[in-house]
C-alpha cells in the first residue's frame, strides 16, 4: 500500500465523506428494521420465529463480508469494489421495499448485508490512505460519529417510518442516500486497475473457512435460544459448520503466501486489546439499543418512535465532541480516553441497573447522555488505535478485523439477552412467589384486597404483579453485565500504545 501523502489530495475529503455515508447508511440498516419488524411480520404473513430470519440474514451476510474487504477492494480496485457495493446495497434496498413474501424479504435482507457490509471498514481504509496523518484524526472522528449514529438512528427512523408512513420507506430511503454516494464515489475516488490475476492465488480455503466459521458463529448465536441450542440439530451441525470453518481458515494463514485475513494481528498484544475493547464495545452498543426499547414497550407502554427517541439520546453527544476530535487527541493519551471511555459506558449501564417498575424515558437521559459520552471517547480513540498498531500495508486488515470484533459482540449481546432473559425472569419469579407465604392472613389479605373481594382476580392480578416486578429484575440483570463486561475490559487500554496526532 502506498505511504499516506504529506498533505490533503483535491477530493480526499469528499473520500471520507463517501466513506463514512456508506458506513452510516450500512450500520443504519442493522437496527432499522427492528421497530418495522412485527408490521413486517404481519404483512408477508410470516411467523414471529420466521420473521427473525429478516434481521439474521443481514447480520449473519454483514459479519461474513465485513472481514473479507481488505481482500475484496485489493481484487478489484477500492472505487470499483464500492461503486459495486453502493449499487448492490441500494438495489437490495428496493428489494426489501417491495418484497410480499418471507422468502423474497430474507434474500434482499442477505443482499443488504452482503453489499453493506463492504462498506464498512472500507471507511477507515480510506482514512488511513487518503489522509495525511496530521488529519487523520479528524477522519476518524466522522467515521466514529457513524459508528454510533446508525445503531441508534436505526430504531427511531425504523419507528418514524413505520408509525406515520409506512415500513417500506424503512427500506426506501436508502435510494437518495445511495444516489449521494454514487456521485461522491465518482466525483472522489481515483479508478484502480482490478488485479484479478491474483485469483488463482487467493487463499480460498481461508475464504470457505472465514464464511464457514463466521457464518455458522452467527447463526448458532442468534437462533440457539430458540432452538434450545444443542438439543437442536440444526444448532450442532452449525457449530460443527463452524469448527470445520476455523480448521480451514487456521489453515489458510499457515499455508497462503497472502492470507484473506491476518488474525496474526491479534498476536500483537495493542491489537489485540483493540479487538477485544471492541467486542465489548459492540455488546453495550448493540445491546442496550436492544433493551432500552424492550424494557420501554414492556413496562412503560411506548410505541417505537417513542422508544427509538430516547435510543437517540445517545448519539447527541458525538454531535457535540466529534467536531473538537483534534484537540482531544492533542490533550489525552490514548489509553486514559479509552480506560475513561469504556468505564463511563459501565457506569451507564449500572445507572440503568436499578430502574423500578415505574420508570420511564426520563430515567434514562442521564444514563444515555454518559453512555454517548463514554461511547465518543472509546471509539475515537480505538479507531485510532486499529489503524496506528499495524504497518500502514496491513491497515485493510486490521480495518475489517476491528469492526468484525464489533458486530460479534453485538451478535454475542443479543444471543447472551435471548438465553438469560428467559433464565433470570424465571428464577426472579421463583423467588418473588416464594416470598410469599400462601397461608399468611397479610398474604390473604392483600390478594382480598387486589380483586376488591374476588380471590380468583386478585390471584391474577398478583401473578401480574410478580411477573412486572421480575421483568424489571431481569433488565436490571442484564444492563449490571453489560456494565461489569464494559468495566472489566476497560483494563486493557492500558496495553494500548500512546498515539497522538501529528503536530
Amino acid at each position: 500500500m502506498a505511504p499516506p501523502p504529506a498533505t490533503v489530495e483535491p477530493g480526499a475529503w469528499l473520500a471520507v465523506i463517501a466513506g463514512a455515508l456508506g458506513s452510516f447508511m450500512a450500520t443504519l440498516d442493522i437496527s432499522i428494521v427492528n421497530a418495522a419488524l412485527p408490521t413486517i411480520q404481519g404483512e408477508i404473513g410470516a411467523t414471529a420465529t420466521e420473521a427473525t430470519w429478516i434481521a439474521t440474514a443481514y447480520l449473519v451476510a454483514e459479519i461474513i463480508i465485513i472481514p473479507l474487504s481488505g481482500w475484496l477492494s485489493r481484487l478489484f480496485g477500492l472505487r470499483s469494489f464500492l461503486l459495486g457495493a453502493t449499487l448492490g446495497f441500494t438495489g437490495f434496498s428496493m428489494l426489501c421495499g417491495v418484497s410480499d413474501s418471507l422468502g423474497l424479504m430474507v434474500f434482499a435482507r442477505a443482499g443488504q448485508g452482503l453489499t453493506g457490509g463492504a462498506m464498512i471498514p472500507t471507511a477507515m481504509t480510506i482514512i488511513a490512505t487518503r489522509l495525511p496523518p496530521a488529519r487523520q484524526p479528524i477522519g476518524n472522528a466522522i467515521f466514529g460519529m457513524t459508528a454510533i449514529l446508525g445503531p441508534v438512528l436505526g430504531p427511531l427512523v425504523g419507528g418514524l417510518m413505520t408509525e406515520y408512513l409506512s415500513w417500506h420507506y424503512a427500506f426506501f430511503i436508502n435510494l437518495p442516500i445511495g444516489l449521494v454516494l454514487l456521485f461522491l464515489l465518482l466525483t472522489a475516488l481515483h479508478h484502480e486497475r482490478a488485479q484479478l490475476d491474483r485469483l488463482g492465488e487467493a487463499d480460498w480455503l481461508g475464504v470457505a473457512g472465514l464464511t464457514l466459521a463466521l457464518g455458522g458463529l452467527t447463526l448458532v448465536l442468534e437462533e440457539g435460544q430458540r432452538e434450545q441450542w444443542f438439543e437442536s440439530s440444526l444448532i450442532r451441525w452449525l457449530t460443527v459448520a463452524s469448527l470445520l470453518g476455523l480448521v480451514l481458515l487456521l489453515l489458510g494463514q499457515k499455508h497462503a503466501v497472502r492470507p484473506v485475513i491476518r488474525l496474526s494481528l491479534l498476536r500483537d498484544r495493542a491489537f489485540g486489546a483493540v479487538a477485544a475493547m471492541g467486542v465489548l464495545m459492540g455488546m453495550v452498543l448493540y445491546g442496550t439499543s436492544y433493551l432500552i426499547p424492550q424494557f420501554l414497550a414492556a413496562l412503560a407502554h411506548y410505541n417505537a418512535f417513542q422508544a427509538g427517541s430516547i435510543v437517540l439520546i445517545a448519539g447527541l453527544p458525538s454531535l457535540i465532541m466529534m467536531p473538537m476530535a483534534p484537540l482531544l487527541f492533542r490533550l489525552f493519551d490514548a489509553r486514559v480516553a479509552v480506560f475513561t471511555g469504556m468505564m463511563i459506558m459501565a457506569a451507564s449501564c449500572w445507572l440503568e441497573s436499578e430502574l423500578t417498575a415505574d420508570a420511564v424515558g426520563a430515567d434514562f437521559v442521564l444514563s444515555q447522555i454518559m453512555r454517548g459520552v463514554g461511547q465518543v471517547l472509546a471509539i475515537l480513540f480505538l479507531n485510532q488505535a486499529a489503524m496506528g498498531s499495524v504497518p500502514r500495508d496491513l491497515a485493510a486488515d486490521a480495518a475489517g478485523l476491528f469492526n468484525a470484533a464489533r458486530n460479534i459482540g453485538g451478535s454475542l449481546a443479543l444471543a447472551g439477552i435471548a438465553m438469560l432473559q428467559d433464565q433470570r425472569m424465571w428464577l426472579h419469579s421463583r423467588h418473588l412467589e416464594q416470598t410469599l407465604s400462601a397461608n399468611a392472613p397479610a398474604t390473604g389479605n392483600y390478594i382480598s384486597h387486589l380483586g376488591n373481594g374476588n380471590l380468583a382476580l386478585g390471584m391474577r392480578l398478583l401473578g401480574g404483579i410478580i411477573r412486572q416486578q421480575a421483568l424489571v429484575m431481569t433488565f436490571n440483570d442484564l444492563f449490571w453485565l453489560l456494565g461489569t463486561g464494559a468495566g472489566a475490559v476497560s483494563l486493557l487500554a492500558f496495553i494500548l500504545r500512546p498515539q497522538r496526532s501529528a503536530q
